[in-house]
């Protein structure tokens, strides 16, 4: 019977990293992550404590109390999207978050999606990428088949950028599509209306499986305002669509409760009927444990210079449990790793650049620079990505990649298609993938290990994360190739020319350098969230637990009927 022999990774710090280096290294990324903690407090800070104050005087929660109260004690607080709309003004005002906390919690140990307004930034309002922030949200829930738990605190567009919002594939009427594609995959959905719920946002609980009503919430198509100018009539919200009329009329909602407190009780009490997690099924006896080498070193192990190398194997030390790995095919296309470790105690996949030099296949004593996909490691990729497909396995892929090999020899070789191989592997796999940005994401590169286009369940960025297509100093100089000679250099004569190429090459590599900031990449969700290095471990165990958590909607296989176990035969590696 074959079984998974998973072996030592990794060493002491000590051992690979001189103190001083490491010193200098854990400042400069802690630097980082004090300006990243700073803009996350000032999104849970939202329009400020005055915003909250009326709150309070209105016998309310603020939705990050009211998501404080939903999850366990013990659980943390995995907010998805932080930072979208960051920097963004609309007439002067700025919207936090996007006005809406998404987020990861456990409630009576069962992984949920909360989608709760932010009720303390223009009542709730959708902005510009709101829509698409909680259709983000249920994608995710629908996919892993995670609860969703909707705090409806809502007073609809934020009309004065409507254009923005209201139209679209991604507007805000595909959160009712996505609403409906929960309930028909039988995801439960629960809702709680805990103030306005106006318009859309009248629309968003409806057809949840449980829908309760505080004293002071309304559900309406339109506010009191609008039917007054319309209908020359003077009502409140609350008479129009209170729980006296949806609760005990209407019958679109089931349940009225006196206040926030009491309603999420009720809601951790519907979480706690539905069946628990499948993980301790498929953890098969194994108990978690953390890695042998501490994850919060992670935040010292990357240079601070993005073209200096590391040693990839050390970062997966100090990812997955006890520090227990098994490689396969080591051998060949070692620019790239693949291997299958636990995390929770639970197995996943894993492919990950390493970005340090490498031997040449041709042999001798030739090096390559890794970071690079060539043609034996994509052929590795593609097939160990297809094995973890067929298994049951969930992916989890760390870039940090500068793109394909390119030149006369990589096209005769046909990179572009054991490329398309890959590609073709990562679009149409079922098992649950999640793609960590960990510094360079450059490129095809990009794509091939399971960037955000090929439909990643979660894309994590770090403080040093840097996506685009071509790191700025080279971009500048395919953007100038003509007015350049074989060496690069400015191929003029005439000062003044030359001087406007300089100039223009300054400015094509300042603005790439800028756009490859990761915080203005989460701003426009081409990241998910930013982490900080020694936040992956916790984030990789609840993304890890969520892919394992709903049984029977997927197939995971027993280990010892795993695919992996052939492929490691035929390639010359396995027990014989």
């Amino acid at each position: 019977m074959a079984k998974v022999v998973l072996e030592p990774i990794g060493d002491a710090r000590e051992q690979f990293l001189p103190d001083a280096l490491w010193s200098d290294q854990l400042a400069a990324m802690r630097a980082l992550g004090d300006e990243l903690q700073r803009k996350r407090e000032a999104v849970r800070d939202g329009w400020g404590e005055k915003y909250r104050e009326r709150l309070r005087e209105k016998g309310k929660l603020d939705v990050w109390e009211r998501v404080e109260l939903l999850k366990d004690p013990d659980s943390p607080l995995l907010p998805l999207g932080t930072l979208v709309n960051h920097g963004r003004e609309f007439e002067g005002r700025t919207s936090p978050g996007a006005g809406v906390l998404t987020a990861f919690v456990r409630v009576h140990r069962l992984w949920v999606v909360v989608i709760a307004n932010d009720n303390a930034v223009a009542s709730g309002a959708w902005w510009p990428q709101t829509p698409e922030k909680i259709q983000r949200a249920q994608e995710v829930a629908l996919r892993l088949r995670l609860p969703v738990i909707y705090l409806v605190d809502c007073s609809g567009l934020y009309l004065p950028e409507q254009s923005h919002t209201f139209p679209g594939r991604g507007g805000a009427g595909a959160i009712f599509r996505m609403n409906a594609l929960l309930s028909d995959a039988g995801v439960p959905q629960l809702a709680a209306v805990c103030g306005d719920c106006i318009a859309g946002g009248g629309y968003m609980p409806i057809i949840s499986d449980v829908v309760y009503m505080t004293e002071q919430a309304y559900m309406v198509i339109a506010g009191s305002a609008l039917i007054q100018g319309a209908k020359s009539k003077r009502l409140t919200s609350l008479a129009i669509g209170g729980p006296d009329v949806h609760v005990h009329l209407s019958r679109c909602a089931d349940h009225r409760v006196p206040d926030d407190r009491t309603l999420i009780e009720c809601l951790r009490r519907e979480i706690a009927r539905l069946p628990g997690p499948a993980c301790d099924y498929y953890r098969g006896g194994v108990e978690g444990a953390p890695p042998r080498w501490s994850p919060a070193e992670l935040e010292g192990l990357f240079p601070q210079d993005h073209r200096l190398a590391y040693d990839m194997r050390q970062v997966l030390a100090r990812l997955v449990d006890d520090s227990l790995f098994w490689e396969l095919f080591p051998h060949v296309g070692r620019e790239m790793i693949c291997g299958v470790g636990r995390v929770s105690g639970l197995y996943a996949g894993f492919v990950a650049n390493h970005p340090g030099l490498i031997a040449d296949p041709g042999g001798g004593a030739a090096r390559r620079p890794g970071g690079i996909l060539y043609r034996e490691g994509i052929a590795k990729v593609a097939q160990f990505s297809r094995a973890c497909d067929a298994d049951g396995l969930p992916l989890v892929w760390l870039q940090d990649i500068a793109g394909f090999d390119i030149g006369v020899e990589a096209e005769r070789q046909g990179l572009l298609g054991y490329g398309s191989s890959l590609i073709y592997t990562n679009s149409t796999n079922r098992v649950p993938m999640f793609t960590v940005l960990l510094r360079k994401a450059s490129g095809a590169g990009y794509y091939a290990m399971a960037g955000l286009p090929y439909r990643p369940v979660l894309q994590l960025g770090t403080p040093i994360t840097r996506l685009a297509v071509m790191e700025g100093r080279t971009l500048a100089i395919g953007a100038f190739s003509t007015k350049l000679d074989d060496e690069f250099r400015i191929a003029s004569d005439d000062p003044e020319e030359a001087a406007r190429v300089r100039r223009g090459m300054q400015e094509v590599e300042r603005r790439i350098e800028d756009e490859m900031d990761p915080v203005r990449a989460a701003a426009q969700r081409d990241l998910d969230e930013i982490v900080r290095p020694g936040e992956l471990r916790p984030w990789l165990e609840a993304a890890i637990e969520m892919a394992y958590q709903a049984i029977g909607h997927r197939r995971v296989k027993n280990p010892r009927i795993w695919s992996l176990h052939d492929l490691e035969l035929l390639a010359g590696e396995g027990p014989g």
